[in-house]
Formats: structure tokens, C-alpha cells, sequence
């Protein structure tokens, strides 16, 4: 018996193996969503997309957090149609139609309401650890930020007026426990959070919940937006996807995706702001848009409005037919050096 072999029969954990077979590295899934800039903002591909672990989308309120969270998870649904959608509950402000509206079968949601951070981790860690690697199930928890700690709920019943110190303690507990489940039984678990701005002469957002949240998650956002106005009446938001941390995406990079009253988190917005900057796409009159042959350098007819740049049919040429995607990948991912110094103009208010 070779020692390899040996180490192998004494371990008492199970899922050990050698580096190279280990399921852990093998066999982990990249689900992608149908806006290509989510998914560089996950993965630094826009053909990749959620993987298992933490991923923490954090803003003020009325930054569309929980949107972005049911579009990843139904994505997830999608590719995996016995997944579930484990929905933990502490603003109850997403109701039925909201979960319908992302395409989202309410009847392979378990929703559970949670009042405490201490509620959340007893029921967490008992789902997880029942759950077997290769059951497909998606965790939103909608939201941290909104969680109180038990301490402060009975000092709140005992009519005791006292500075909780308790509540980041126990969050970092959490994510402690939670964070080796993600990987090993290869599940996703997007937490909705907020932020709080820094006292100082230059503050900036801070993600609440203490630096235990932070050390846990693998990606991090913390979203801004500006308002798109036709004359006085707000039409929608331009948001930026600032990421705070990833495994796959330079970190401090920013996003920029679109999101209309009418339609929604915009499938191709964000894209116009990267072409622009690589020359793929160019502005040869003021409100007027054209693709550019890159072999000659060119404008492609026809010119269009900004609004028609939003359409699978402006796009497909540009992603089949040029190096866009690694133009994406290069200035985005991790690992790979800009094709050009270009910066890449994107505003938000937290950004």
C-alpha cells in the first residue's frame, strides 16, 4: 500500500482525495445569467456567472439588492430545473409577483421568515449540513443588514436601553460556520446587505456587519446608481457594480448595468460603456451609435439610438464576430492583462 493510499483509508473525512479528483476543484458549476454584465461582474467573463460561496450584494435602500439576487437565483432554477430557492426572510417586502416576475416557480421556494442573526444560523447550518453535495438548492437571504442579534431582542422586551456589542460577534459566527458547507456541498448563497457611510474628510461605504462578513464572502458588491431622466421625470437607473472582492474580478473594479421602470435589470445594459472604451463601438454624431469593423477600422451601417443598442441584435455581431469577450475578460478578470490601457467611464453615486 502506498502512503498515499494509506493517508487516504485513515482519514475520517470522507470527501478526501487526491488534489486531482477532488470534487471540490472538478466539478463546480458557473451558472450564468442573461445580463453578460452580471456575469462579469461574477466571474470576469460575460459568459460566466454565479459559482458556489458567499456573494454579498450591498447598498443603500432602493438599490434593487434583492433584484439582482432573484435574477442570479433564477438563473440557478434554470439551468437546474429540481433546484430549489431557499429564501430566508427578515423585510418581507418581496412578495409572490416579485419572485413571479424573475420567472421564479414560487412553488420551489422555501420562504422562511427570521427575526434574529441567532435564528438564522441554528436553521442554516442544520439545512445545510442535511443537504448532499449534488442537491441543487440556491440560499437567498434577504437581509442581513435588517437582522437583529437575540441580545438586543430581549434587552428590547426587558425595556433595557444598551449598546449591543453582540451583533457583529455573532454574524462573524455565522459566516464562520456556513462558508465550508458553501464549497463542499457546492452551493450558492447570495446575502442581501447595506451600507453605511464612513465619518471622515473622504468617507466612502462601509458594508455593516463587522469585518466577519467581509474575511467570509467570496465576492462582494456595493452597488451605486444615478438616475436616467426624460426632462423631469425619472425613467430608471444607471447603476454601478462596485466589487469589493472576488475570486475571479480585479478588485474595485466597476460594472455598469442599466435598470428601466418598465423593463427591469436591462439584459445588454453596460455593454455600451466597454465597447465605447475598446473601439468597438463608436459615436460618430451627438445621440447616434454605429459598430466598428475592426479589420479596417470602419463604422458598420446602420448608425442607431442608444435605446437600440439594448437588443441582441446589435450585440451578436459584436460577440461573434470580434475579440469583445476577451477584451471584457482581459481588462475584468483576474489573471489577465488589459489588451489596452483604456479606462473604462462609469459613474454612480458610491462609486
Amino acid at each position: 500500500m502506498s502512503v498515499m493510499d494509506k493517508l487516504k483509508k485513515n482519514s475520517k473525512i470522507k470527501f478526501t482525495k487526491e488534489l486531482n479528483k477532488s470534487e471540490f476543484f472538478t466539478e463546480k458549476d458557473m451558472v450564468p445569467t442573461d445580463v453578460p454584465m452580471v456575469n462579469v461582474a461574477l466571474s470576469g467573463d460575460p459568459d460566466g456567472g454565479l459559482t458556489s460561496g458567499l456573494t454579498v450584494l450591498a447598498g443603500p435602500s432602493k438599490h434593487f439588492k434583492t433584484s439582482f439576487a432573484l435574477l442570479m437565483a433564477s438563473a440557478y432554477m434554470k439551468q437546474h430545473e429540481d433546484a430549489v430557492l431557499l429564501f430566508y426572510d427578515s423585510e418581507f417586502g418581496s412578495p409572490q409577483s416579485y419572485f413571479e416576475a424573475f420567472g421564479i416557480d414560487t412553488s420551489r421556494v422555501l420562504h422562511t421568515p427570521i427575526v434574529d442573526v441567532e435564528q438564522l444560523k441554528f436553521d442554516l447550518v442544520s439545512q445545510l449540513d442535511n443537504i448532499d453535495r449534488g442537491d441543487k438548492v440556491v440560499i437567498v437571504i434577504d437581509s442581513i443588514g435588517n437582522l437583529a442579534s437575540k441580545k438586543e431582542l430581549e434587552d428590547a422586551l426587558n425595556e433595557k436601553s444598551v449598546a449591543d456589542m453582540s451583533r457583529a460577534k455573532a454574524l462573524k459566527g455565522l459566516f464562520r460556520m456556513v462558508t465550508p458547507y458553501l464549497t463542499m456541498k457546492n452551493i450558492p448563497l447570495l446575502a442581501v446587505n447595506h451600507t453605511y457611510q464612513e465619518i471622515g474628510l473622504f468617507p466612502k461605504s462601509i458594508v455593516s456587519g463587522g469585518t466577519g462578513i467581509y474575511y467570509s464572502a467570496d465576492n462582494i458588491w456595493i452597488l451605486g446608481r444615478q438616475q436616467v431622466k426624460k426632462g423631469t421625470e425619472i425613467k430608471g437607473y444607471n447603476f454601478v457594480i462596485n466589487v469589493e472582492k472576488s475570486r475571479f474580478v480585479k478588485e474595485k473594479s466597476k460594472v455598469p448595468i442599466g435598470v428601466s421602470w418598465e423593463g427591469g435589470i436591462e439584459p445588454y445594459s453596460g455593454l455600451l460603456d466597454v465597447a465605447l472604451a475598446g473601439g468597438y463601438v463608436t459615436k460618430p454624431n451627438v445621440g447616434w451609435y454605429a459598430r466598428v469593423d475592426h479589420a479596417t477600422g470602419e463604422i458598420v451601417e446602420p448608425k442607431v439610438r442608444e435605446k437600440d443598442t439594448l437588443t441582441k441584435e446589435f450585440w451578436d455581431p459584436i460577440f461573434n464576430e470580434t475579440d469583445f469577450k476577451k477584451f471584457i475578460k482581459s481588462y475584468y478578470q483576474i489573471g489577465h492583462k488589459p489588451l489596452l490601457d483604456v479606462e473604462i467611464d462609469v459613474e454612480g453615486e458610491n462609486g
